[in-house]
C-alpha cells in the first residue's frame, strides 16, 4: 500500500431544520432530496494529504422549507513512496481513501437523522467510488 491513515475527523457539521413546518415536511418528502458526495485535498506537507470527503443533502427544488446537512470528514493520509505518479495519487485521494472511510461517514450521517426523528433516511450503504472516478475523467 502506498499510503495509510494517520488520523480522521469530523471537521465540519451542520445540521438544520428551520422550523417545524419543514421538519413535518422533511418527513412526508424525504424522497425529494438528493445526496451529494463531494472530494477535495489539501497538501499539508510533502508526504502529508488531508483528504476531506462531505456528504449533503440537497432538495432536488429549491425551496425556503428545505433542511441544510452537511458533513465534512477529514482523513489525513501519509503517502509511503515519495516518487509515486500523480495519477496513483489521484486514485488514492478519490477512490481508496474515501472508499476506506465511507461506512464510518454513513453512519455519522445517518445517525443524525435518526436522532432528529427520521427513522427512514436511505442513504445508500455502498458508493463504487472507481466508478465516480471514471465518470468524472470521461465530463
Amino acid at each position: 500500500m502506498s499510503y495509510k491513515i494517520i488520523g480522521k475527523y469530523i471537521k465540519e457539521i451542520n445540521f438544520n431544520i428551520p422550523n417545524p413546518k419543514t421538519f413535518f415536511l422533511l418527513s412526508k418528502e424525504i424522497e425529494s432530496y438528493k445526496i451529494n458526495i463531494d472530494i477535495k485535498s489539501n497538501q499539508i506537507k510533502k508526504n502529508i494529504v488531508e483528504v476531506l470527503t462531505s456528504l449533503n443533502l440537497n432538495p432536488i427544488k429549491n425551496s425556503d422549507d428545505s433542511i441544510n446537512t452537511r458533513i465534512v470528514f477529514s482523513t489525513i493520509i501519509e503517502l509511503s513512496d515519495k516518487t509515486i505518479e500523480k495519477n496513483e495519487v489521484e486514485k488514492i485521494i478519490l477512490i481508496k481513501v474515501p472508499s476506506q472511510i465511507y461506512k464510518e461517514l454513513r453512519q455519522i450521517f445517518v445517525s443524525l437523522f435518526e436522532y432528529s426523528g427520521f427513522k427512514d433516511i436511505k442513504i445508500n450503504e455502498n458508493v463504487d467510488f472507481e466508478k465516480l472516478y471514471n465518470m468524472r475523467k470521461i465530463q
